[in-house]
């Protein structure tokens, strides 16, 4: 399972992008905003700040592509960095004290696998590399069936490594950390803290098509475009108070065709195959790393069961797209949305304990 900041797709031109920062009635066009992009943490950052003219720009983009190129560079899934270091001693077996920069995502991500009965497991590294994720361009071959049996016949999960304060020790021989499902949103919601400490109240941090607020354009909201991943139009338009986080993982993100099948770096657990059911999720929440993490679980979770993974998350907005183009999304979720045209869409919320389908 990954998506993350970590992988060269979200390098890729904006157009392949299912979140679109619209206009604030023209955000782009209209003096009172501020607007910076520039390429770090392995994506297009933009930055949007309110109001316009009273920021120092060339500092903000200094510090802000400084620190996310730091934190590129120790949570890569790939290259030397801190996670590497990390991985390599959890596969000893030995105690070691963890990296400040990375022990936070363990402890999170071994809270959110709890949560979600392991279907959000970045744990599974040598599984996203066995599909080619782990490398500058992704491409087959596509593990064999063999391979594939090997690798989940006793997959690792984040309970295998322990954790003794700063302390941690691996427990399963194919331990492989992998955070692509969740280190954007770590990223972005430092970002605007970093924003904070410059002196700037009111920006939108977005990040490769994901993106957090704070603040607010005046009285206005800030209002995002949810582009149609199956066509070039917008799907939706969302407006977001401050403080608020609109995170998407898509099929079409990062992947490659193999004998006429589509490979995409969403990987499912259970099967050990990419997701298959959603073609995207967009998870809006308060908190950036959540709101990351709960988009990857939601495709995985599948047309059926992704409303019972948003309670079992917190989470209360989402909407998914299917492969036919229809639209579903939760109850609360509806007043935030203005959908385009005409697209056909449900309403799903989930009981309770039904649906469930844990690996």
């Amino acid at each position: 399972m990954t998506r993350s900041p970590l992988h060269p797709r979200l390098r890729a031109a904006t157009g392949m992008l299912l979140l679109l920062l619209l206009a604030l009635t023209g955000c782009d066009r209209t003096p009172e905003t501020d607007r910076l992009t520039f390429q770090a943490f392995g994506t297009l950052v933009d930055i949007t700040v309110y109001p316009g003219g009273v920021h120092d720009l060339t500092r903000i983009e200094s510090k802000l592509s400084e620190d996310l190129e730091g934190m590129h560079s120790a949570w890569h899934a790939w290259e030397p960095g801190a996670l590497g270091r990390t991985n390599q001693l959890l596969a000893t077996g030995g105690e070691f004290s963890a990296p400040p920069s990375v022990l936070p995502l363990i402890e999170y991500a071994q809270e959110l696998e709890q949560k979600t009965n392991g279907l959000f497991n970045p744990a599974l590294g040598r599984l996203i590399a066995a599909w080619g994720f782990h490398q500058d361009e992704a491409a087959g071959p596509p593990p064999d069936a063999d391979r594939l049996d090997a690798l989940l016949a006793d997959p690792p999960r984040m309970s295998d490594i322990e954790r003794r304060g700063v302390r941690l020790r691996g427990q399963h021989p194919d331990l492989q950390l992998d955070f692509g499902g969740m280190a954007k949103g770590f990223a972005v919601a430092r970002s605007l803290d970093l924003l904070t400490d410059l002196g700037v109240e009111h920006a939108i941090v977005n990040a490769g098509g994901d993106l957090m607020t704070r603040g607010r354009p005046g009285d206005r909201a800030w209002r995002i475009g949810v582009r149609d991943p199956l066509g070039k139009g917008v799907l939706a338009s969302i407006e977001l108070g401050s403080g608020e986080a609109l995170f998407t993982s898509g099929d079409y993100e990062r992947g490659y065709e193999w004998e006429g099948e589509r490979i995409h770096h969403v990987i499912d657990p259970r099967s050990g195959r990419p997701s298959r059911g959603l073609v995207a999720a967009t998870v809006l929440h308060g908190d950036a790393a959540l709101a990351d993490a709960a988009a990857t679980t939601l495709m995985i979770a599948g047309p059926e069961d992704w409303p019972l993974y948003a309670r079992r998350l917190g989470v209360a907005r989402a909407l998914v797209v299917l492969p036919d183009g229809s639209v579903e999304l939760t109850p609360e979720m509806v007043p935030r949305v203005e959908l385009r045209g005409e697209v056909i869409h449900r309403i799903r919320a989930a009981e309770p304990g039904v649906g469930a389908n844990p690996p």
